[in-house]
């Protein structure tokens, strides 16, 4: 039987396949700090061309308020604000005679069920930029099952939008039928 015998200081280790990993390792690591400087370099280049951006913008903005500050002034003025008064009112006036009330009672004719009475339909409001009208009306039946089956077809209708019951009155001596006041978007385009 040998016993080994080493005669050296420190024994014998071999660590060369760890010495090479961690050189690898550490050229990854280098290879990856150079490429998130220069992702940080082309980052601040593109946000100091956004600020830039962004500035004028600002610029034209302010431009524009002023050029708008101008205008509205000589808008105010006595001779002109008559003239602007005049001409709201008539652009609301077409607005309203855009509103056809045949169309309107034609398209709700084809979702209102039989048993449902339309009791009473306020002045539609024009959405906003002429995007179509908000119709608030007021309708009854003898039971409530009917006027969820009309607000589910108004909702499945493609002329109507989602329908929004505001208020709902249960019958009384005087007035024998469920009212529900409903709101609904109508796209009648004007």
């Amino acid at each position: 039987m040998r016993t080994p015998i080493n005669l050296a200081s420190e024994p014998f280790r071999r660590d060369r396949h760890v010495i090479a990993a961690l050189s690898v390792a550490c050229a990854v690591l280098v290879c990856s700090l150079i490429v998130l400087f220069s992702l940080a370099a082309s980052a601040r280049n593109r946000s100091g061309e956004v600020r830039a951006e962004v500035e004028r913008l600002n610029r034209r903005a302010d431009t524009l308020a002023t050029q708008q500050a101008k205008l509205d002034g000589t808008l105010r003025q006595p001779t002109n604000a008559e003239v602007l008064e005049r001409s709201l009112l008539l652009n609301t006036l077409l607005e309203r005679k855009a509103i056809s009330w045949t169309r309107i009672f034609s398209d709700l004719e084809k979702v209102l069920p039989s048993n449902v009475r339309l009791i009473s339909i306020r002045l539609p409001r024009v959405n906003g930029q002429s995007q179509g009208v908000t119709l608030d009306m007021i309708v009854g039946s003898q039971t409530p099952e009917p006027v969820l089956a009309f607000l589910r077809r108004l909702e499945g209708s493609a002329l109507f939008g989602p329908a929004a019951v505001s208020t709902y009155l249960a019958p009384n001596q005087n007035e024998p039928l469920y009212r529900y006041r409903v709101s609904v978007n109508y796209a009648q385009k004007l």
